[in-house]
């Protein structure tokens, strides 16, 4: 086919006549002109009749009986599978819904029981199967079917709809153990809130050419081994958080072997107050305490399971007193006196096999252990007149001499020359403390530094509220330890370091 206006070709010509020429034949003739708009028209007429009568729809929006636009296939007629335009405005659906019923009526009062109506016979219709759609439909009681007008999935109108509800929203939500979720309603406990900020307010000072030397504001730690269950926690104290000082207090937590066999070990320090580089002397008292009972953890272990107290007590002993000898030889080799950069050191060891719940405490330095039982917190914290037993050569104990004057372990009996980073005559010392202890089900043993200690023994609120989040039949997870340990007490601003085990 050319463009408007240009000149057909020859071909073209051809094809196109035969296509739309009125005289061809095609099913045998007739008197009528039998082009395409016409076959068309007939079709429409045939399938749908308008109001006036004539084949076709009033869709062509014209009035009734001037169909010569449409008789002379100037008006294009719906196809028979398109459904007709709707006579009202209106949204359109398929099939077209009923006529709209006028507003319903009062239901006049039904008969009593005793008059009701005749019953029809059996597979008699029913009188309202033929009421027009303009009937108001029966009330929900009635068993008398919507109008078969209706689509088959419309709701009567006398239904009210059912109300909206969210079913993806549990009307109880389920409720959680206190001993899972962090508290943080209560910041403090005592007679009025501290002086500080309850969150870290300056960040320390930093070294660029010694970046490993910053300390985390919190450090946070958990295991759970045979039938204990552990949560540990070191926070910088609200003091040095407002002054940008360091954490002084350092936090280990380390497991040397594998399966049954292994051994735990929780180690936490704190420095020396004031001290230049305390958060130093914390971290690496940790660090020799731990290198040195990773180095011996098989024995120790057995002793563990065995019940060993007197070999316990004398080994741990020892190598406590050799991990803050080299602490003090590091202050030499520093320029500073050794009780410029010395630090406090409490240990916990425990074991992973199941049938053994030995908890074994040792340490030298200010600090707390205490036992959760039955609801009631002991103070277990062992005193020096409270050690039983032979003195043990070494850290806090006089020394035990041969005549010749060689020093003696008391646990091989074996002269040894004396330690190179002991100094004579020495300081007085903290002593060295230990306990071993067996742990019932349901029991807490805590372990801490001062900066929790101390308000635990000062303020019974907070021993309380303690009590209360951790005597449940679960322990706390990571977050609700932390949230409780941190919970703050007037008059008390120093760094907290908690280590706690929960015996199922």
């Amino acid at each position: 086919m050319s463009q408007q206006g240009g000149s057909p070709t020859g071909h073209e010509d051809e094809w196109w006549g035969q296509l739309y020429d009125d005289s061809t034949e095609d099913t045998g003739p007739t008197a009528a002109a039998d082009s395409l708009d016409d076959r068309f028209a007939s079709a429409s007429g045939t399938v749908a009749t308008g109001p006036d009568g004539h084949g076709g729809t009033p869709d062509d929006r014209r009035p009734a009986g001037d169909d010569a636009p449409r008789r002379a296939g100037l008006v294009r007629q719906r196809a028979p599978w398109e459904p007709p335009l709707p006579t009202t405005k209106g949204p359109s659906t398929f099939p077209p819904p009923p006529p709209p019923a006028p507003p319903p009526t009062p239901e006049p009062t039904p008969p009593p029981p005793p008059q009701p109506p005749p019953v029809q016979p059996p597979g008699a219709p029913t009188t309202t199967a033929t009421a027009t759609p303009a009937v108001p439909l029966a009330p929900p009681t009635s068993p008398t079917p919507p109008a078969p007008t209706a689509p088959p999935a419309a709701i009567p109108a006398s239904i009210p709809p059912p109300t909206p509800t969210e079913p993806s929203l549990p009307a109880h939500p389920p409720r959680i153990p206190a001993s899972f979720a962090p508290d943080v309603s209560v910041a403090h406990v005592g007679s009025g809130p501290p002086t500080y900020d309850p969150e870290p307010t300056a960040l320390p000072a930093a070294d660029p050419d010694d970046l490993g030397d910053l300390v985390a504001d919190t450090v946070l730690d958990g295991a759970r081994y045979g039938t204990s269950t552990l949560r540990a926690a070191s926070v910088r104290g609200d003091s040095a958080r407002y002054r940008g000082e360091p954490r002084r207090d350092a936090l280990l937590t380390a497991r040397f072997g594998a399966g049954e066999d292994a051994l735990v070990l929780v180690a936490m320090a704190s420095g020396v107050r004031a001290a230049p580089g305390a958060h130093r002397a914390a971290t690496e008292a940790c660090q020799w305490i731990a290198r040195a009972v990773g180095r011996s953890h098989t024995r120790l272990a057995a002793d563990i399971r065995a019940g060993r107290r007197g070999d316990l007590k004398s080994g741990l002993h020892r190598l406590t007193d050799r991990s803050l000898g080299k602490l003090r030889a590091g202050a030499v080799d520093q320029g500073l006196k050794p009780e410029e950069y010395a630090a406090t050191l409490r240990c916990l060891l425990l074991t992973a096999d199941p049938e053994c719940r030995t908890r074994v405490f040792f340490g030298v330095g200010a600090g707390g252990l205490f036992r959760l039982r039955d609801g009631v917190w002991q103070d277990i914290e062992p005193q020096v007149t409270e050690v039983a037993g032979e003195p043990v050569v070494g850290f806090g104990s006089p020394p035990s001499e041969t005549p010749e004057g060689d020093r003696l372990t008391m646990d091989l009996g074996i002269p040894t020359p004396p330690s190179p980073y002991e100094t004579l005559p020495e300081p007085p010392r903290e002593p060295f403390r230990f306990r071993a202890s067996v742990a019932r089900a349901g029991d807490t043993l805590l372990m801490c530094t001062g900066g929790l200690a101390e308000p635990l023994r000062g303020e019974p609120e907070l021993g309380a509220r303690l009590s209360g989040r951790w005597s449940g039949a679960e322990p706390p997870g990571l977050a609700a330890f932390l949230a409780d340990t941190q919970v703050r007490v007037k008059g008390y601003a120093d760094d907290r370091t908690a280590a706690a085990v929960w015996e199922a």
